[in-house]
């Protein structure tokens, strides 16, 4: 896909603490998280902007961002859509992964929560694996991708802020919310973004253990009958590398650890 807007290296400066050095098994910190910044009017995919950049060697805490996507990616290969200057599109390149690059997609969710909850008078939770809910509705996602064996990945987030519920698509208007939508506060991209940041910066130097706990307490299907593609059952958590865990309606105790699993109907 061609890229449709030309991009800029940000020269803003945030002032943040310096990041700590991390626990052993944390993401440790060897520059800001979000500097340099790469940032496109339009482009295809922040996710692959940040791929690229990422393959020639950018840094650790190097972040690409756009206005509009107009090939943003999800999981399972769906389209990320959002109005044009709606959202906070953002890539963040993470290295040094030390030994648990499993628990990236949780490391996102958590700080993506809690800095959607900074800024805005919303409660959220998080529904396996990578999606972030307000009143059962889908406020962000997440895609992580990259090269572990080499040593970086990619985290991908879309956090809808300014939205309108008439500007979603037909079929998402039942399951989708934004910041604006969820509470009528009208924040600006930039400020949310920032916050992002700053959340991000600071879960990477989080424990595992504290990082499982502070996912285990929004866990959004804790409890819930749920199905996925093989069967139905209730989810009971999560293990220690971020799988699904879940008591089968055939009495088995199955662990999910990628696909698809949704609330099941009543």
């Amino acid at each position: 896909m061609g890229l449709a807007g030309a991009g800029h290296q940000s020269r803003r400066r945030r002032r943040r603490a310096r990041p700590r050095a991390g626990p052993r098994g944390a993401y440790r910190a060897r520059s800001v998280i979000g500097t340099p910044r790469v940032h496109y009017r339009c482009t295809d995919s922040t996710n692959q902007r940040a791929r690229e950049i990422a393959a020639r060697g950018a840094p650790h805490g190097t972040v690409v961002t756009a206005d509009q996507q107009s090939a943003g990616r999800g999981r399972q290969g769906r389209t990320w859509s959002a109005p044009p200057g709606s959202a906070v599109l953002m890539s963040l390149i993470v290295r040094n992964l030390g030994q648990s690059p499993a628990l990236l997609p949780l490391v996102a969710a958590v700080a993506l929560c809690e800095a959607a909850e900074s800024v805005a008078e919303v409660r959220c939770e998080i529904k396996w694996p990578n999606d972030v809910w307000v009143d059962r509705r889908k406020l962000a996602g997440i895609l992580v991708e990259g090269r572990f064996a080499e040593g970086w990945a990619v985290v991908g987030i879309g956090l809808n802020v300014s939205s309108r519920v008439e500007e979603f698509p037909p079929e998402l208007r039942s399951s989708a919310t934004s910041l604006l939508a969820a509470t009528g506060a009208e924040l600006g991209n930039e400020d949310v973004l920032s916050a992002l940041l700053e959340s991000l910066e600071r879960r990477l130097s989080t424990r595992p253990d504290e990082l499982l706990d502070a996912w285990r307490a929004r866990d959004a299907l804790y409890g819930e009958r749920v199905s996925w593609n093989g069967g139905e059952g209730t989810a009971t958590g999560i293990d220690d590398s971020g799988a699904l865990i879940v008591d089968s309606d055939s009495g088995d105790r199955v662990t999910l650890d990628a696909g698809e699993v949704h609330l099941a109907p009543d």
